[in-house]
């Protein structure tokens, strides 16, 4: 086995490599370029301050990504260079990309309150990180000082974030089923492992090969800001980037209970809290803890909240413990994708269509208003791995041989009420007419790039080096 490349972690924005964890405050700003030739030296000053990935920061971190009317507004046309991927380009709102999403009916960018046509152009997303309420406050001080007073970029929207737990909104433990990264300090070796390339350009990814990415001219680079691509001295704009895919999903918590606690009533029209727990826990394929109904199916054990060692195929084929239709089972398939479910190859499939989540809950826990989560994915190929779960797996029917079932917690229903089915023996069980628990409040593409790539887009644009 060749030996795996060095990642570049000190070019590479953070939030790629670390995830932030221990800082628990955030909030995310998106910004419109008003006026370029004022913009570029606000964001050269933000760039200044961008946190690489080479060490997780103690106190605060600050990164920087672009949509691509965003480059456009900034010099660099993404339809000009080779390399930018078809879906960055044409952007999430595209009405074909809308159908493919199920971004139809109030899930319609019509309807969004950030990044569809009605709301004002999202160019720039600062994406802000701190360890504490006061420590934001301050960094949000500082970013707003260093790029909103010139007048080259407004504040389109600011998107706050509720205290980082392990939890999401409808109470179930979040995060434990991240895909390990090959070069990164916290992943294993061997079989476990995904390139990565699968999230970072310029790496060799699941397939051996360089993801397509955005290469220049060399003269475009006239004072060598850039790194050269090995295959041909063009200056390399993709090298340590990603792609960023920011979707605001509001979560109906509320509707998710009721519908839970009048499905499993009591004959006698007496609420359940076990059947209620049991069947939120068939729908999301794990129980409140983390633990897997794999290895739990009758009751949580949170003493597995964290086990994420398992498969589909030899365990439970028929989805006797973990439906079918389940959300993990969709989101992962592990070992149970065609052409041949429970081998090697089958896992191997399926480590071409991960992505590394970065999402942040936002709402009060305590109240009734407005929840649910700020969806963030990386990835190096938007298509093949956030487009292609989101559509083939979790908003497809028919799924696992289901018939009538998308996932029963955060898929559209977009020409009727879905079914839910849980599999058992010698009945099965289906509940009918699931409403929307999750519904897009806003959403776009963005293009994280690496810092040198953000250094030349904010420096060499000012002396007219695009063209």
């Amino acid at each position: 086995m060749a030996a795996a490349a060095r990642l570049e972690l000190d070019d590479i924005q953070g939030l790629v490599a670390r995830g932030y964890s221990a800082l628990k405050s955030a909030c995310f700003l998106l910004l419109t370029v008003n006026d370029p030739v004022a913009a570029r030296p606000a964001l050269g000053r933000l760039a200044l301050l961008a946190t690489n990935g080479s060490a997780e920061p103690p106190e605060s971190a600050l990164n920087l990504a672009f949509t691509s009317d965003g480059l456009r507004r900034l010099g660099l046309d993404p339809g000009e260079p080779d390399g930018f991927s078809h879906e960055f380009v044409s952007g999430m709102t595209d009405p074909n990309r809308s159908r493919l999403l199920g971004d139809v009916g109030e899930n319609a960018p019509s309807h969004w309150c950030w990044g569809g046509p009605e709301s004002p152009p999202v160019h720039v997303l600062a994406l802000l990180y701190a360890r504490d309420e006061g420590c934001l406050d301050r960094l949000e001080s500082d970013v707003r000082q260093d790029a909103l007073t010139g007048g080259g970029l407004t504040e389109a929207v600011r998107l706050g974030t509720s205290p980082l737990t392990d939890r999401e909104p409808f109470g179930f433990r979040d995060g434990i089923s991240q895909p390990l990264v090959e070069g990164l300090s916290k992943a294993a070796t061997g079989d476990g492992t995904v390139k990565a390339g699968e999230f970072v350009l310029g790496y060799a990814n699941e397939y051996g090969l360089l993801t397509d990415r955005p290469l220049l001219p060399a003269a475009c680079d006239t004072f060598g800001l850039l790194p050269r691509a090995p295959d041909g001295g063009a200056a390399d704009f993709g090298r340590n980037g990603s792609y960023l895919v920011f979707r605001q999903l509001r979560q109906d918590v509320a509707g998710f209970h009721r519908y839970l606690e009048e499905a499993t009533r009591r004959p006698d029209g007496a609420a359940d809290p076990e059947a209620h727990e049991a069947l939120a826990a068939r729908m999301m394929g794990r129980w409140p803890s983390g633990a897997p109904l794999v290895h739990a199916p009758l009751r949580d054990d949170p003493s597995l909240g964290s086990d994420n060692d398992f498969g589909y195929f030899a365990t439970d084929p028929d989805g006797l413990s973990c439906p079918l239709g389940a959300h993990v089972r969709r989101a992962n398939p592990r070992d149970s994708l065609d052409p041949q479910p429970g081998s090697a190859q089958s896992v191997s499939i399926g480590r071409r269509h991960r992505i590394l989540r970065r999402g942040r809950a936002y709402g009060d826990d305590n109240g009734d208003g407005d929840r649910g989560l700020h969806f963030l994915c990386l990835g190096a190929n938007i298509s093949r791995q956030f487009e292609f779960i989101q559509h083939t797996w979790l908003n497809n029917a028919h799924f696992n041989g289901l018939y009538d079932g998308p996932d029963p917690v955060v898929a559209a229903r977009q020409d009727h009420d879905a079914t839910f089915t849980v599999q058992a023996r010698p009945v099965r069980t289906r509940y009918r007419d699931l409403p929307q628990f999750v519904s897009v409040q806003g959403g776009a593409y963005f293009f994280l790039p690496g810092l040198q790539a953000l250094r030349y887009l904010c420096e060499d644009a000012r002396s007219g080096g695009h063209r």
